[in-house]
C-alpha cells in the first residue's frame, strides 16, 4: 500500500485534530465501540510521551455489569461532601454511573513508589503525560466516528471513589473518559487562534 505524500498526511492529521468535538456523556448513545475500536482506541494512548517509561497512568473499564456499584459510589461521595443532599440529587449522582456507552476511569500514579527505582518524576509530568494518553484517544475516537468526552468532579477524591477502585496512596483518580455513538452534537464552540497563547521570548 502506498504511503500518501506527507502534505497529505499532515492536512489529514489537521482535519482530525479540529474534527475533535466534546461530546457530553448525555449526548452518547449505545452500542460503544467493538472490541477492535477498543483496541485501537487503548494502543492510542501508548504513543504518550513517557519521561523514563515509568507508565505513570492507567485505565479502569467500568462494565455494565458494575454501573451500580459506580453509582453508589457517586451517591456516597455525594453524601461524604453534604449530609443534606436531597432525595433528587442523589437520583442525579447516581445517574452519572450510567450515561456513557463506554466508560474509563483516568488513574495517574502521582507519586513515587519506593520500589519504582527511577530518579523521581514530579507530578506535574505525569499529568502531562496522562492528558497526553487522553488526547490520543479522544483523537482516535473522533478517526473512528465516535463522540468522547472527559468528565471529573469533587467524587473523584471520594474515600469512596477510592475504596471502590482499590486505589494505594499514590495513585488518583483524574476523570472518566467516556465513549460512544453521537446522539446529538453541542454548537461548536470558538477555539483560540495562536495569537491568543504564542509569544516569542
Amino acid at each position: 500500500m502506498s504511503v500518501p505524500p506527507n502534505g497529505l498526511l499532515a492536512d489529514a492529521a489537521e482535519h482530525r485534530l479540529h474534527a475533535r468535538r466534546t461530546t457530553l456523556p448525555k449526548r452518547l448513545q449505545g452500542p460503544g465501540p467493538d472490541a477492535a475500536q477498543k483496541s485501537r482506541i487503548l494502543l492510542a494512548a501508548s504513543a504518550a510521551p513517557d519521561h523514563h517509561q515509568i507508565l505513570p497512568w492507567r485505565f479502569v473499564e467500568v462494565t455494565a455489569a458494575k454501573r451500580n456499584l459506580l453509582a453508589e459510589a457517586f451517591v456516597q461521595a455525594l453524601h461524604e461532601r453534604d449530609a443534606k443532599a436531597s432525595a433528587q440529587e442523589l437520583d442525579q449522582a447516581r445517574e452519572k454511573a450510567h450515561r456513557a456507552p463506554w466508560l474509563l476511569l483516568a488513574i495517574c500514579r502521582t507519586q513515587q513508589p519506593e520500589h519504582e527505582g527511577k530518579d523521581h518524576i514530579p507530578t506535574a509530568e505525569r499529568l502531562v503525560s496522562l492528558g497526553c494518553a487522553l488526547q490520543n484517544m479522544m483523537l482516535m475516537c473522533t478517526a473512528l466516528g465516535l463522540g468522547s468526552s472527559l468528565t471529573s468532579g469533587k467524587a473523584m477524591h471520594a474515600q469512596a471513589f477510592r475504596q471502590l477502585f482499590a486505589l494505594p496512596a499514590h495513585e488518583s483518580a483524574i476523570c472518566c473518559l467516556n465513549i460512544g455513538h453521537i446522539q446529538s452534537s453541542r454548537t461548536n464552540r470558538q477555539r483560540p487562534s495562536p495569537a491568543d497563547y504564542f509569544s516569542t521570548l
